[in-house]
């Protein structure tokens, strides 16, 4: 009943995916591809692993856009646990922040500054401007799509890229289907298995008002995890030579000139001459569990009334929900006041770096935490398209999205009884990056084991913390967009459109912590936490590997949470029936986009010459409200593309894209109210932080040139080379600053900060190679006929400049450091078997190591922290028992590798150390 040229390119995606309507399609226009009619409408769901990866084959080459995609082996069957986790095998996407049962981060070339889109619409959560991944349940997609270039009729902002993620729609199926998916996944080092449930139902009617289309799509995941982490902790300086004190700490916190750290060979010397050592302040060691829900729907409604027209709705709502406990333990191991002179001190060789000591008479403390979040995010859209004439189509769509969340924290911390720490022996790094600690006994107390750290003996109360926060946002979108078939010469098609966001997004919190007080009726550090039954012991910490403890004391987080107004009273603090959140910033953001483009084809040299040129012109305009004062911006930026496609052969092809996007500032950034939090750590040193009403956008000219060889239905090789010229990336100034904060709990009084703000003082340059192939051989022998490879490698380079300043936050200087989060290089390794009724898929993934962050200016020495190489080898299979029902089993993490940081310099300065579980599902699909 449709008009053939209206709906060939719709029909041939569903083909990929399951599809999408002709709504999405307008926004990725140059996905049209050429496929014949006829086999396109016998076709509509995609099965096994060589067909997906066929159909991803097809969507890169026929789009002008450089794109790589993800398609769903079956409905309801992405082949991992979650998106992020499929991502990381499409070349040129790295994946980090493994932890709490999954992988969240997502990088595209280096770059997470990632756009991310559902069905074309830029969706959020709370006061953000991106969604997690992480939060998109799996089971509900059809298909996921990279963009690293973007075309004119694309959001423009991300540097990165764009991910764009497509659900089911009624008009993608002949007509009724019913989906049941279930799997049950064991975590193993939480000891848990937790279910992951889909369901689909979906249909089609002809009637008098015309055909309707009715889907319905929900699904819910519960995850259990425990991820436990042990850091030797941050250098500082050791005064040497001293008979009485041959270790005496020198300054605690950030020096300007110290922010690439301080010289490490032996014999180095401050400016004033003095000679130093370099050792950690502390051993950090925690246990973190928890358990986190996904709940989501997706509704489509499609209406096409005759044969030029169609109309649709959905409702899409996800869900997060998250209770987690987390158990640390702070041990100190920079006292130098009870030195044994006698006692040795090991170095690494050739270096003034500490590798071993013994410690005297220092302090510990163990703190239980209690944390729940909260995220309820809904979207509706409501919109059409027409066919106004046989060269003019129309669409437009007004979507209204809210997001809300919510999050409360409650910690206390628990110090070592009577004089500490009696004596204890460190070695920061016994092997493989990962310290050891020995504790003594003091034979001066016999009725307490001092080397028994689970011992409620050993505990008394110290601070509490009582924190909570609210984020929230909504928007109204309205979109307009048209497509002309022209015949102007080599030009044969026009498009435009406008698109106008009207954005809202607040937070408030509350932050409130007590310590001792003796004023109070009752000194709270004069309870042993045992004595309110409170105090829990850990176990099989680190697999109880040898040289650390297997577990400690801490307050029990869940008695935290059933007991909280009765711990806020013993403290001083408000209690439940006065809690109340202040509001920290509000804003309110309009932004309207205008583009147009053009596609073209010629000849040059008797072949294709084809692509788009397009413009889009973005004004952003802003209106801040924040504590005690208000701000506004505004923005304009004409944005160009260009994308050319030259058909060297029928299967070989060459491509050159030319585009400019940008960042716009995350909203918190902009908020330039300082908050100061007091030293928690005994350093001597707070924190202060505040974002920046005058930032600008970072901008980013990209150049990418491809080349790329079909040689059958499921095999290609491409390479990429590209390169990212970045201006005004935001960067932190910071100072030192020493202020009476008012009104502050407790109050303190006059205290030094280091004061850390937002810039856009930095530029930089990425640059890489991209390297990708898919191949199944063909005629194989026997059982040997559907294996196959799929196989990437990214190289990349990168330089950002990083301001140097002085106390004053005057700049002195410039460095030049790799951009965060880039790894030099990286590659996966995919073995595919498709067989008959059998699919199966071993992956190996490794990228290497890369500068994460830099440490916190609190510390003396705030070098780089880099996350050593990853590692991560995953199994798919599915086999279908009938064509209605099929069995799967995945495993992830297999190898069961660590996470591992290090200060820079590997080998010496190795720090942070941290255990993932390995995953096992078991599942099933009942199609019908």
């Amino acid at each position: 009943m449709f008009k053939r040229h209206l709906l060939s390119s719709s029909i041939a995606m569903a083909t990929a995916f399951g599809g999408f309507s002709a709504v999405a399609m307008a926004q990725n226009a140059s996905y049209d591809a050429q496929i014949d009619e006829s086999s396109a409408l016998e076709e509509v769901v995609v099965t096994g692993v060589r067909a997906s990866l066929e159909k991803a084959i097809d969507i890169k080459r026929d789009s002008f856009q450089i794109v790589d995609s993800i398609v769903a082996e079956d409905i309801g069957k992405f082949p991992d646990n979650n998106v992020v986790e499929s991502l990381q095998r499409v070349t040129g996407v790295q994946v980090t922040d493994r932890g709490a049962g999954e992988v969240t981060t997502v990088s595209i070339r280096g770059l997470n500054d990632v756009t991310t889109t559902v069905n074309g619409r830029n969706i959020f959560t709370a006061s953000g401007r991106s969604v997690a991944l992480a939060d998109i349940p799996a089971s509900l997609l059809g298909q996921v799509d990279v963009f690293k270039t973007r075309s004119a009729d694309l959001i423009s902002s991300g540097i990165a890229g764009q991910i764009d993620i497509h659900t089911h729609r009624p008009f993608n199926f002949e007509g009724n289907k019913v989906v049941f998916a279930a799997r049950g996944i064991h975590q193993e080092q939480a000891d848990a298995t937790d279910p992951v449930i889909s369901a689909l139902a979906s249909n089609r009617w002809e009637t008098s008002v015309g055909e309707v289309g009715a889907l319905v799509n929900v699904s819910y995941a519960k995850t259990t995890f425990r991820d436990q982490g042990a850091k030797s902790g941050a250098a500082v300086p050791f005064r040497t030579g001293e008979a009485d004190a041959p270790l005496e700490r020198l300054f605690a916190g950030w020096q300007p000139g110290t922010d690439r750290g301080l010289p490490f060979e032996p014999g180095s010397t401050l400016d004033d001459g003095t000679e130093y050592l370099l050792g950690r302040d502390a051993v950090i060691l925690n246990d973190f569990t928890g358990e986190r829900e996904r709940p989501a729907a997706n509704i489509s409604l499609q209406w096409a009334p005759n044969e030029s027209s169609e109309y649709l709705f959905e409702a899409f709502y996800n869900g997060y929900r998250q209770e987690s406990e987390n158990s640390l333990l702070l041990t100190f191991t920079d006292a130098w006041w009870a030195i044994d002179p006698e006692d040795p001190v090991e170095l690494f060789d050739g270096t003034n770096i500490i590798k071993s000591r013994y410690v005297n008479a220092t302090n510990a403390f163990s703190s239980g935490d209690y944390a729940n979040g909260k995220t309820d995010s809904f979207v509706y859209a409501l919109g059409g398209n027409w066919d106004l004439s046989d060269r003019l189509r129309l669409e437009s769509e007004v979507v209204y999205q809210k997001s809300e969340y919510e999050d409360e924290f409650l910690a206390l911390q628990t110090s070592r009884a009577g004089g500490g720490i009696h004596r204890m022996f460190v070695d920061f790094n016994s092997g493989d990056g990962i310290p050891s600690m020995e504790f003594f006994d003091d034979p001066n107390t016999p009725d307490i084991d001092e080397s028994d750290l689970t011992s409620s003996e050993l505990w008394y109360m110290s601070s509490m913390f009582d924190n909570a926060g609210a984020r929230e946002g909504d928007a109204v979108t309205l979109t307009l967009d048209g497509s002309y078939d022209a015949d102007w010469g080599i030009f044969s098609k026009v498009e435009f459109g406008l698109r106008h966001d009207s954005r809202s997004a607040s937070e408030s919190s509350r932050v409130a912590s007590a310590g001792c007080n003796a004023a109070l009726a009752v000194d709270p550090c004069s309870f042993r936490p045992s004595e309110l039954g409170l105090l829990s012991g850990g176990d099989d910490f680190f697999g109880s590997r040898a040289g650390l403890p297997g577990g400690w004391a801490a307050a029990d987080a869940n008695w935290l949470n059933a007991n909280s107004d009765n711990l806020r009273s013993l403290y001083g603090l408000a209690t439940s029936s006065q809690l109340s959140l202040s509001k920290n910033f509000e804003i309110e953001e309009d932004q309207t986009a205008i583009y147009a483009q053009t596609e073209f084809a010629t000849e040059l040299a008797g072949r294709e010459l084809d692509g788009e040129f397009g413009l889009r012109f973005l004004n952003v305009s802003s209106d801040l409200e924040f504590t005690g004062d208000t701000a506004s911006n505004d923005v304009s930026r004409l944005l160009p593309s260009m994308m050319l496609r030259y058909h060297l052969t029928d299967n070989l092809l060459a491509r050159v894209s030319y585009g400019e996007t940008l960042r716009l500032p995350n909203f918190v950034d902009l908020n330039p109210t300082i908050t100061y939090v007091p030293d928690v750590t005994d350093i001597g040193y707070g924190t202060a932080s505040g974002g920046n009403s005058e930032l600008e956008p970072t901008e980013s000219r990209n150049l990418d040139v491809a080349l790329e060889y079909y040689f059958g239905d499921a095999s290609a090789l491409y390479a990429t080379w590209f390169r990212r010229d970045i201006d005004g990336l935001v960067v932190p100034f910071r100072n030192s600053v020493t202020i009476d904060v008012p009104n502050d709990i407790p109050d303190i009084g006059e205290y030094t900060y280091i004061l850390s703000q937002p810039d856009n003082a930095s530029d930089g340059v990425l640059t890489g190679i991209e390297l990708g192939a898919t191949y199944f051989p063909e005629n194989l022998p026997g059982l040997l006929d559907g294996f196959g490879v799929v196989a990437s490698y990214t190289m990349l380079d990168s330089e950002q400049d990083i301001p140097v300043v002085n106390a004053a936050g005057e700049v002195t200087g410039v460095d030049n450091l790799p951009m965060f989060g880039v790894s030099d290089s990286s590659y996966s390794v995919v073995l595919a078997y498709d067989k008959n009724d059998l699919d199966m898929r071993l992956s190996y993934v490794w990228r290497e190591d890369f500068l994460a962050a830099n440490e916190a200016a609190l510390f003396a020495n705030p070098l780089g922290i880099y996350h050593s190489p990853e590692t991560s080898v995953d199994f798919q299979l599915s086999y279908d028992v009938t064509s209605n029902f099929v069995v799967t089993f995945d495993g992830t993490n297999l190898t069961e590798e660590m996470q591992q940081e290090y200060y820079e310099y590997p080998n010496l300065y190795n720090f942070g150390n941290f255990r993932f579980s390995r995953t096992f599902a078991l599942g099933a699909r009942v199609s019908f």
